[in-house]
C-alpha cells in the first residue's frame, strides 16, 4: 500500500458515514429568538436608586465595606459602651457603623420586624444564637429575618469594626432576658 492509498481511504470513511447521518435543526439560542435585550430599551428595567431586596440590601454593604474612605475616619471607639454613627439612610432602610472594643457586647437581642445584614469591616465578632456561635471575620456577611435573636461580642483582645443595614429601617430592638450562651446548657 503506497502512502497515498493510505491516506485517502479514510477520509473516504468519513465522508460515507456523514452522509447516512440525518441532518441536524438549527437550534436557536434565546437571543436569537428575542433579540437583544439592549437592544429594545423599553425592556429594560430603571437602574434602581435604593436597594430593595435582600441581595442588593447585601450588595450596598459590600459596595460600602469596599469604600474605607467613606466610613474609616469616623470610627471611634469607646469603652464604656459600644459605639454607633447611622452612616447613611434611604427609603425604607438605614445603615450604621458599629466600633467593639475588646468584651464589648450587644446583649441577647432581636431586630423586630426589620431584617438586617450583619458584615465585619475590620476584627473579629463573635455571633451567639439558641443553634450555637459563629465566628465572623472581616469581609464576613450574615442575612438575618425579622425576629432573628442574637448577641453580638467582641470576644478577641483586639478592636472590632461592623455595618450593619437594617431594611425596613430599625425602630426597635427588644432585649430578652438570659443569654444564648446560657439556654444552650439548659436542659430543655
Amino acid at each position: 500500500m503506497n502512502s497515498t492509498t493510505a491516506t485517502t481511504a479514510p477520509a473516504t470513511a468519513v465522508a460515507d458515514a456523514t452522509a447516512t447521518v440525518a441532518p441536524t435543526a438549527t437550534v436557536e439560542s434565546d437571543l436569537q429568538i428575542a433579540g437583544d435585550i439592549l437592544a429594545v430599551q423599553h425592556l429594560l428595567q430603571p437602574a434602581r436608586e435604593h436597594p430593595a431586596t435582600v441581595a442588593e440590601f447585601v450588595g450596598l454593604a459590600r459596595s460600602i465595606a469596599e469604600d474605607r474612605a467613606s466610613w474609616e475616619h469616623l470610627v471611634q471607639y469607646d469603652a464604656t459602651t459600644r459605639w454607633y454613627h447611622r452612616l447613611r439612610t434611604g427609603p425604607g432602610y438605614e445603615v450604621w457603623l458599629l466600633s467593639w472594643v475588646p468584651g464589648q457586647g450587644s446583649g441577647l437581642h432581636d431586630h423586630g420586624a426589620s431584617s438586617g445584614v450583619l458584615t465585619v469591616l475590620e476584627g473579629e465578632l463573635t455571633e451567639h444564637t439558641s443553634r450555637g456561635r459563629l465566628t465572623h471575620r472581616a469581609d464576613g456577611q450574615r442575612v438575618f429575618a425579622p425576629g432573628y435573636a442574637h448577641e453580638v461580642v467582641n470576644d478577641t483582645l483586639d478592636g472590632a469594626v461592623s455595618l450593619h443595614v437594617y431594611f425596613p429601617g430599625l425602630t426597635e430592638m427588644p432585649m430578652h432576658s438570659c443569654s444564648p450562651a446560657e439556654s444552650e446548657s439548659v436542659p430543655a
